[in-house]
């Protein structure tokens, strides 16, 4: 028996320069952990036995009319540009449909070697392949354009990075894996007719209101904008914002070293590759207009007049921070109640932040318990929150349904760093069980759990998580 899946296959009939064709590598006994009944039967996916399920999900069977291909791409990491990079331990199987006619990626992560593996092995281990399940299901719930968690399976093979560590194989859904990298390969090969053919792609997929290079650089423009600007309202720092992770889309893509801030401050960096502080939480913002910029310099050779065409990309480039400004005042005015903050309320939400930091405050704690009426024990300087909160207060009065806007935009649950090592430690060991809890709980993460109140606790101090790792 196997799996049935209503594939399509676009980016198959792009160039062969594209990508490489090629079949997964067979694991030893794979074996399911999870599989997103919901999401699958979205694109008509019937769940079948679960052995099917672990063959088809781990590589070891093709379903019928998958077309598997490993994608090239390149990319600046922490700033350095690499000509070429691409997918190193993933296939992209093919594509399938949703109802309102949307394609879909179906992406296995941790299938072998491929021609762009750069030496790996092409494999991933337990823990990155369920922090992503975990925490990319977990930003769909909160709302955050992301790609999705198919399945994940037990490959029943070691994976050896600094010792011998369970395998596994995610299977990821996206939009598509078009990345800013993905135009970079092209030009800078500059090979203009792969970068029409890749625009061409990009727009009757995405953006099919797009017609020009100046229509397209707006339409991602404004997407990344509201992509990043939602994360900074949630807390959440990427990890790694190069620009192969960056998603024509405008979803988040790659959860590899990234995390949540428990007590806020600004400068908060958990990756253990970003030595520099780069994509700091509070650097983001500037870190996607740069990513920006790179995008709009592929796009400049399919433009008949380049030089206006750079003064116009330059214009497009440098009105992005205020377009982020502009989502950020919305995404934070609506957390502490507002549903048409204005730039004089920008003071009021920032003064917020800045007590936040300088107390130590917990960053999703104290914005649900803003809708709660309780923040105040969030601080140590209580008399400075109460000065805050009578402005606020003031503010507020007289604005219609405050307390209901915040407690849909303020979560109670999110994937805390602490959580997510635990439930990966227990996964080592064989126990799943704190795995499938997280995943329902976060599936409802603007509701009260008092059952789950154990999982909005800051971490105590030797729970702390100081440093996230890429997922390889």
């Amino acid at each position: 028996m196997t799996l049935t899946i209503p594939f399509s296959n676009s980016y198959g009939k792009l160039p062969p320069r594209f990508f490489t064709r090629q079949a997964a590598t067979p694991v030893a006994a794979p074996e399911l952990i999870a599989f997103n009944d919901a999401l699958a039967a979205r694109f008509g996916i019937a769940r079948g036995p679960d052995d099917v399920l672990a063959r088809i999900f781990s590589g070891n069977e093709a379903p019928d009319g998958a077309d598997p291909l490993a994608q090239v791409y390149a990319g600046h990491q922490f700033g350095g540009f690499s000509p070429q990079l691409g997918d190193g331990r993933a296939l992209l199987l093919g594509e399938v449909e949703a109802p309102d006619g949307t394609r879909f990626d179906i992406q296995l992560k941790g299938a072998g070697r491929t021609p762009y593996s750069r030496g790996g092995d092409g494999r991933a281990w337990l823990g990155p392949v369920l922090r992503e399940y975990v925490v990319s299901e977990a930003m769909a719930a909160l709302g955050v354009p992301t790609t999705r968690a198919l399945a994940a399976v037990a490959t029943g093979e070691p994976v050896f990075r600094e010792t011998a560590l369970p395998g596994a194989v995610l299977t990821r859904v996206a939009s598509s894996h078009i990345r800013v990298g993905t135009f970079q390969f092209f030009a800078a090969r500059r090979d203009f007719e792969a970068l029409k053919a890749l625009f061409d792609y990009t727009c009757a997929r995405h953006y099919p209101d797009a017609r020009t290079p100046d229509e397209l650089l707006t339409a991602v423009i404004d997407a990344q904008a509201s992509l990043v600007a939602h994360w900074l309202s949630l807390g959440f720092i990427h990890g790694v914002m190069n620009t192969d992770n960056t998603a024509l889309s405008g979803e988040t893509i790659d959860y590899g070293p990234c995390a949540f801030i428990d007590d806020y401050h600004p400068q908060t960096v958990f990756s253990s590759i970003d030595r520099h502080g780069r994509y700091a939480y509070d650097n983001q913002a500037d870190v996607i207009v740069w990513n920006m910029a790179q995008l709009a310099t592929c796009l400049v050779p399919l433009c008949n007049d380049q030089d206006e065409a750079v003064e116009r990309f330059t214009a497009a480039v440098h009105a992005m921070p205020g377009k982020i400004e502009a989502q950020w005042l919305a995404r934070f005015g609506a957390k502490v109640g507002l549903s048409n903050a204005n730039e004089d309320d920008r003071a009021l939400i920032s003064d917020l932040l800045d007590l936040m930091a300088r107390n130590g405050a917990d960053f999703t704690n104290t914005f649900r318990a803003l809708a709660h009426g309780t923040a105040r024990d969030q601080f140590t300087d209580r008399p400075a929150y109460d000065a805050w909160h009578s402005r606020w207060q003031a503010r507020i009065e007289s604005v219609p349904d405050a307390q209901s806007r915040m407690m849909q935009t303020n979560p109670a649950f999110i994937p805390r760093n602490h959580r997510v090592e635990e439930m990966i430690q227990a996964a080592v060991a064989g126990d799943f069980a704190p795995f499938h809890r997280l995943l329902l709980v976060l599936g409802a993460p603007y509701t009260d759990q008092p059952g789950a109140a154990d999982l909005t606790r800051q971490p105590a101090p030797g729970e702390r998580v100081q440093q996230t790792f890429c997922g390889t």
